[in-house]
Order: structure tokens, then C-alpha cells, then sequence
């Protein structure tokens, strides 16, 4: 019996990844760091102090964490309001799925930065539970912001689906003990061990509707 969705933000329901790593390159660069591509895909599903500590030591930035952070959010904050890179069809799977389950979000992302997200989209009041990973101990692909997100919403993690899009969240959502649906990411795509986690996989967020949780729930019984 499947009692709860929840969604990843970055990937799934924005198209955010790109933005997220042109900020951090912008701060990086601007303060005496390196970047390189697989910098990018290192911090996906960290958390901020996690990202930002990444940042000031492996990539010799010249900022204090917190610091860091404040910059690449200011940057993101900036783009976001200039253009929400909404997923096609994200808007349409929310309000599908929120028929008939109550909606967590497990983000990577701050909560300011997510709940800037929902308010532009027009999703926050489709959410009944919300979970930044710099709330919990660990960032993906730890399993803490999915367990807080069940917890907030009442709901056993293995009566849960997650829907996620790169390596580390994968992982998190499957260590959490959900059924996990897979939505690739098409620039940073998940490694093939990850991917095999997932339970069932969409190409299109087109797919994400409640005959495909119906039946993950009746398959794994």
C-alpha cells in the first residue's frame, strides 16, 4: 500500500542542475577557486554546509562556508527570478499525484531556495511536508532527508515513492527504503548501479501519474 510521494526539486520538477553549477562556477572562479565539470557532479545531493566546505577545500575557494553560500544562492536566487527552468509536465504530475497522495519534498537545495521555487511554480499548496537537506545530518546520497520527509508526513518510508534524477539521490531514496521511480538526468546522468536501484523509471515526467504508482504498489506487495 503506497501512502505518500515524494519528489526531489533539482532535476525533476526544475531543470535546475546547469544553474545550480553556473553559480558555483561564477563564485568559484570569481574567488580564487578551480572548477571543472566533475566538480558539478561531485556536490550534487550535498547539502549546503556540505557543498560549501567542498568548495572552500578541494576547490581552494577563498570564502568562508557560510560565505559561500550566501553568494551562489544570492546568483541563484537572481536566475530563478529571471526565469524558473520548470520540467514540461512537472506541474501536471504534481496536481496528479497530489489527488490522490499527500506530497513531501526531500531537496538538496536551502529552503529559502526551494521555497522560492514552489512559490513561482504555484506548487507550494500541493505539498503537505517539506525537507531541506541542510535540516537533517547528512545530504544524499545519506538516507536523512528522505526518513525526515516520511516522519513529517506521518508516513512509514517503506510505504513511500521517491522520484529522483542523479546518482546520489538514487541512492538516498533507495537507503531510505522507498520504492524509487527513476527520471534521469539527461546532463549529469546517473551511474548504471544507482539506476538500478529504481524500482521503475519515466522519460518523461508525462509518465508520472497514479497508474504507474498503483502499480509499483501492487508489484511489490
Amino acid at each position: 500500500m503506497i501512502t505518500a510521494v515524494v519528489f526531489d526539486l533539482d532535476g525533476v520538477l526544475v531543470d535546475s542542475e546547469q544553474v545550480w553549477a553556473a553559480a558555483r562556477e561564477e563564485v568559484a572562479r570569481e574567488h580564487g577557486g578551480a572548477w571543472s565539470v566533475d566538480a558539478g557532479r561531485a556536490m550534487m545531493g550535498m547539502s549546503s554546509p556540505e557543498w560549501s566546505r567542498y568548495m572552500r577545500d578541494e576547490l581552494h575557494v577563498a570564502l568562508a562556508p557560510q560565505e559561500i553560500v550566501d553568494e551562489v544562492v544570492r546568483r541563484l536566487t537572481r536566475l530563478y527570478r529571471e526565469h524558473l527552468p520548470l520540467m514540461p509536465g512537472a506541474r501536471e504530475a504534481v496536481k496528479a499525484l497530489s489527488r490522490r497522495w499527500p506530497l513531501g519534498l526531500a531537496s538538496s537545495a536551502n529552503r529559502s531556495v526551494f521555497e522560492l521555487v514552489l512559490d513561482l511554480a504555484g506548487l507550494r499548496e500541493f505539498f503537505a511536508a517539506t525537507v531541506s537537506a541542510e535540516e537533517v545530518e547528512h545530504g544524499k546520497p545519506a538516507p536523512d532527508v528522505y526518513l525526515e520527509a516520511a516522519k513529517r508526513l506521518g508516513a512509514n518510508p517503506r510505504e513511500c515513492v521517491a522520484v529522483e534524477d542523479s546518482t546520489n539521490g538514487l541512492r538516498a531514496a533507495a537507503a531510505a527504503g522507498m520504492l524509487v521511480i527513476a527520471y534521469p538526468n539527461g546532463e549529469f546522468p546517473p551511474d548504471p548501479a544507482a539506476l538500478a536501484l529504481a524500482d521503475a523509471r519515466v522519460s518523461t515526467l508525462e509518465e508520472l501519474r497514479p497508474e504507474l504508482i498503483d502499480v509499483l504498489g501492487v508489484a511489490n506487495r
